[in-house]
């Protein structure tokens, strides 16, 4: 099994991750955006899969600080341009497991995806 985390090292919902993984012994690597970068083709497969709406953080502080115009002139496009340029939007942590994506950190939905 293949376990890759993205992310940012300094996010509180990552590290809430990594110590459930931790705690329940699976392996994983960790990719983070800031330090790794980002491959933009990877960012429009993760938002093909998932939907851009969804890949896109809208509660961080980075994407508030964006203009009203760039928020009512999103789209998908637009909008991976914008996760290219400023990472932190995108919503954390993805995890791939053997090529399945789970976007966020449910302890829950987590024990279900490593159940199998």
């Amino acid at each position: 099994m293949t376990t890759v985390m993205y992310g940012i090292k300094n996010c509180d919902t990552i590290k809430k991750a990594k110590k459930w993984l931790e705690a329940n012994e699976l392996e994983f690597t960790f990719h983070d955006h800031r330090v790794n970068g980002l491959d933009k083709a990877q960012l429009i497969a993760w938002c093909e899969t998932l939907g851009w709406e969804q890949v896109l953080n809208k509660r961080g502080t980075t994407y508030r600080k964006l203009t009203d115009e760039q928020k009512a002139g999103l789209t998908a496009a637009t909008a991976i341009e914008l996760l290219i340029e400023q990472p932190a939007m995108i919503k954390r942590p993805i995890l791939e497991v053997d090529g399945q994506l789970t976007l966020g950190f449910k302890a829950d939905t987590y024990a279900a995806l490593f159940a199998k």
